[in-house]
C-alpha cells in the first residue's frame, strides 16, 4: 500500500502530540486489507522483464550454485531474477531466492528433472503464462539435451576444480541421467569434487541459454516461437 500525502502529513502530526511516525505509520499499513484468495499484486505473469547479459549471467549462475550450498536451481534462477534485483530493485529482489534450493539434486535428490533447467523455467513463468512460455522451456530443454555440455569454464575462479573438464550429450532433462551418463564415460565418482564442478559449470550454461531465449522472447513477443514448436 502507498501512503498518500494526506497519510503522511497525519503521521507526521503525530510527532507534534507526542506520537512516533512509526507508530502511526505502522498503524495506517495494518490497517490495509489482505489480499484476496488467488488475488496477486499486479495480476499474473505481471512483472516486467528486462534484457540480460548471457555472459553476466554465466557468471552469476555459476557462483549461485556454489553459494552457501544452494545449487544448480538456485543459480540458474537468481541468475535471472536476482540479477534483475540487483539491477533494477524491487519487486525482483523481494524473491526468497533460497526456496530454489528445494530443486538442489533433481528436487531434494531425487534425480527428477535438472534443477538448472527448473529454475530457468520458473524464472520465464513469472513473466509469461503457459503458453507464451512453453515455446521457450522447449527451446531450452531440447538444447539441454543435445548440446555437450558443460562448456563453461571459469578459469582461476572455479571453486570445484580448476581446468578444463570432459562433456557429453545427456539426452535427458533428468538429473540422475545426464549426471549418470556424464559419470559412467567419464569414469568419474557421482561423489567427486568434479562431479560437482561438472554441475557448476552446467548450471552457468544452463542461465546463458536460458537469458538467450529470454531476449528473444522480449524482443519478439507473442512472435516468439522458438526452434522447436513441438514438444519433443
Amino acid at each position: 500500500m502507498e501512503l498518500t500525502r494526506r497519510a503522511m502529513l497525519g503521521a507526521l502530526g503525530g510527532l507534534a502530540v507526542g506520537g512516533t511516525v512509526a507508530s502511526v505509520v505502522g498503524t495506517s499499513i495494518a490497517a490495509d486489507p489482505k489480499t484476496k484468495r488467488f488475488e496477486q499484486i499486479n495480476g499474473d505473469f505481471g512483472w516486467k522483464p528486462h534484457k540480460l547479459d548471457p555472459k553476466e549471467c554465466a557468471a552469476v549462475a555459476y557462483d549461485g550454485y556454489w553459494h552457501k550450498g544452494l545449487g544448480c536451481a538456485y543459480g540458474a534462477f537468481y541468475a535471472i531474477v536476482g540479477l534483475m534485483g540487483e539491477k533494477y530493485g524491487a519487486p525482483y529482489n523481494q524473491f526468497p531466492f533460497s526456496m530454489l534450493e528445494a530443486n538442489k539434486g533433481g528436487i531434494s535428490d531425487w534425480g527428477t528433472i535438472c534443477g538448472a533447467l527448473y529454475g530457468a523455467a520458473a524464472a520465464y513463468a513469472l513473466f509469461w503464462g503457459r503458453k507464451e512460455r512453453t515455446p521457450m522451456v522447449n527451446e531450452l530443454y531440447r538444447w539441454y539435451e543435445v548440446t555437450k555440455l558443460p562448456v563453461y569454464n571459469p578459469g582461476d575462479l572455479a571453486q570445484g576444480v580448476k581446468g578444463d573438464l570432459p562433456n557429453n550429450a545427456s539426452g535427458s532433462v533428468l538429473c540422475h541421467i545426464s549426471v549418470s551418463k556424464w559419470c559412467a564415460a567419464n569414469k568419474i565418482e557421482a561423489t567427486s569434487k568434479a562431479r560437482s564442478e561438472r554441475c557448476g559449470r552446467l548450471t552457468a550454461d544452463v542461465a546463458c541459454k536460458a537469458v538467450e531465449i529470454f531476449n528473444a522472447k522480449i524482443e519478439q513477443g507473442k512472435n516468439y516461437k522458438g526452434t522447436f514448436a513441438v514438444q519433443p
